[in-house]
């Protein structure tokens, strides 16, 4: 068998590159302190108190005007996520029932309000509610890319 070019010579590594400097200098980053004072007559912690007591004495309900009338409503970090399948799909009368206090839910019936004045009696109900329900993110991504290899 005749040899050819490919097969005579042996194969290496192709020559490692030499480290130089980087193309661009490094950045500089400075550290901007924000010109702001804290409040000395805020007191977070009272706050928390007095709406955990209040919503202790509602049994864990809140109130919110629906068309003139206050009802009782579970706030909705407690709602399970079957309520809100209820929600979602437009049964709203199923899902009242079970988030409006039981003691409410005639005087619910009677007000029969429209999606919309619902719609405003829940959000009420969410800005009573002790903790914002906002949404869960993940842990920021890395703003630093990946190594080339």
């Amino acid at each position: 068998m005749a040899a050819n070019a490919r097969t005579a010579t042996a194969r290496t590594k192709p020559a490692a590159r030499k480290k130089t400097a980087a193309a661009r200098p490094p950045r500089k980053t400075d550290v901007v302190v924000p010109d702001v004072e804290p409040d000395e007559d805020f007191d977070d912690e009272d706050d928390d108190a007095a709406e955990a007591q209040e919503s202790e004495a509602l049994g864990g309900y809140v109130t919110a005007t629906l068309r003139g009338e206050e009802l009782r409503v579970l706030p909705p970090m407690v709602w399970r996520q079957s309520w809100n399948r209820l929600l979602n799909s437009g049964q709203i009368d199923a899902f009242a029932e079970l988030a409006i206090h039981p003691d409410d839910f005639e005087l619910y019936e009677d007000l029969d309000p429209t999606n919309g004045e619902f719609g405003e009696f829940i959000g009420e109900a969410s800005e009573q509610a002790p903790e914002s329900q906002g949404k869960s993110h993940g842990p920021n991504r890395s703003t630093r890319r990946t190594r080339r290899r």
